[in-house]
């Protein structure tokens, strides 16, 4: 199934580095506004640099139905949050993830190290690095833009750093970012001027 090399490609080099994380103590309505402003379906529950819970959408959705006595805002994440949450390491290989999301039947991970959260892995980053890792998605394969995972990971070949990754000050897409006239643009971008 998979490619020759692909065991060797690591959780760090696919992981999203700057995952959306938020206060334990946030109320639902503060983690439901955050997921739609930074258009994520999951955030992490960080006390001091420590993993403390893990919230997604659906647990916002259980909440509303099941909470419903009680308004969002007066509903705290942990209280909502699983107490055990799975993790992994950067270190990891993307097939030990994949195996692991397999067998505990999760399609995101917090990306721990030293007891800190690092990132976050979900299968979708897995998936847009590879789609030749799933047959249905081969068709995509030969037309899917480049991802800034796939880019990570030629960069880790080289042991290049990029110079950032953030959001795109002309096109507001995130991505691999350089410098160009003051701002911090893409490839793409950069590549348009």
């Amino acid at each position: 199934m998979f490619k020759k090399g692909m065991k060797d490609i690591l959780v760090s080099d696919l992981m999203t580095r700057e995952a959306v994380i938020i206060a334990p103590d946030a109320n639902l309505l503060e983690c439901a506004k955050k997921m739609v402003r930074k258009r994520v379906s999951s955030l992490i529950l960080v006390d001091k640099k420590r993993l403390s819970g893990l919230i997604t959408d659906q647990d916002l959705l259980w909440a509303l139905i099941k909470k419903s006595k009680k308004g969002l805002s007066e509903i705290k994440a942990i209280d909502i949050s699983p107490r055990k949450i799975v993790v992994i390491k950067p270190s990891d290989t993307v097939y030990e993830a994949i195996n692991k999301m397999k067998k505990k039947k999760f399609e995101r991970f917090p990306v721990v190290q030293n007891n800190e959260v690092v990132g976050m892995i979900t299968i979708k980053d897995i998936i847009n690095f590879n789609p030749a890792f799933y047959p249905e998605f081969e068709e995509i394969d030969g037309i899917k833009e480049q991802s800034d995972k796939l880019k990570r990971i030629n960069l880790a070949k080289k042991r290049e750093v990029p110079v950032k990754e953030g959001i795109c000050e002309r096109c507001g897409k995130r991505d691999l970012l350089r410098e160009f006239n003051g701002m911090m643009i893409c490839e793409a971008c950069e590549n348009s001027m």
